[in-house]
């Protein structure tokens, strides 16, 4: 079985001392890609060098360069003018982490809003895929969306309501699953994650967060992306072998990937 992570942030700092053992390991568990999200412009340096030396092993790594909503503070206005250049400039596969966190209560959702905008417009003009972190916010960030027709892409550990997953289907989205999806107590996620169609689904791992049940407590890592698809394939009561074709192929449509 081949498996698509559609979201791992392989490039962080937790994965220095390890990360070619952990390519290693999650190509012997069958992921053949793995998307890897930038958060702020201070990684992409990072981020970018690590998916071209890698590029010719197993898994590949694919780089998607953005600006993720929880990092604010980092973010300066020439940081957009950085990732417009970049686009034109480097292969990515996608405009993300971005979006939109309404959390905690001193979220600025003006300057978020902002943010996202520009960041969408962007990913708009280079046709690119947009890889989005929605948290108490998909309604705003569905509002947003209906100026940017023509952009498509994945909602990362998707969270909201089966009337949100529909309008999100409704644009071309798909929907990620991960972790969170393994725990019995979240419930209304499983009993979403069975019923939605088969051509709406992702997986994703978002390592090194979101750990599955298994590893509670455990740094997570992509390697774990079979429990995930085990889960999600008992919940859907489908052979895996299946589901794994069908979620691989849906993120390399989404994702534009040969």
């Amino acid at each position: 079985m081949w498996l698509i992570d559609s979201h791992c942030h392989l490039d962080v700092a937790v994965f220095d001392a390890d990360r070619t053992a952990v390519m290693q390991r999650s190509a012997a568990a069958g992921v053949t890609d793995i998307v890897v999200p930038g958060i702020n412009a201070a990684g992409w340096a990072k981020l970018l060098a690590l998916c071209a030396d890698a590029k010719m092993n197993r898994p590949t790594l694919h780089p998607a360069l953005g600006l993720h909503p929880l990092f604010l503070a980092q973010h300066q206005t020439v940081d957009l003018a950085t990732l417009a250049r970049a686009v034109r400039q480097q292969p990515l596969i996608a405009i993300g982490e971005i979006g939109l966190d309404f959390y905690n209560a001193d979220c600025d959702p003006p300057r978020q809003q902002e943010l996202f905008a520009a960041q969408l417009a962007i990913a708009q003009e280079a046709n690119l895929p947009v890889l989005l972190h929605v948290r108490r916010a998909h309604d705003a960030a569905l509002l947003t969306l209906r100026r940017f027709p023509q952009v498509i892409g994945i909602v990362h550990a998707f969270n909201g309501s089966s009337q949100q997953a529909a309008q999100y289907l409704a644009r071309g989205f798909k929907l990620g699953f991960g972790g969170t999806l393994t725990f019995e107590r979240a419930s209304k996620l499983r009993q979403l994650a069975a019923e939605l169609p088969l051509n709406a689904l992702v997986l994703e791992t978002d390592a090194p967060d979101m750990t599955g049940a298994a590893h509670r407590g455990e740094r997570n890592s992509p390697e774990y992306l079979p429990e995930v698809l085990a889960t999600l394939a008992a919940l859907r009561h489908t052979d895996a072998a299946t589901l794994a074709a069908a979620t691989t192929a849906n993120a390399r449509a989404v994702l534009h990937l040969p």
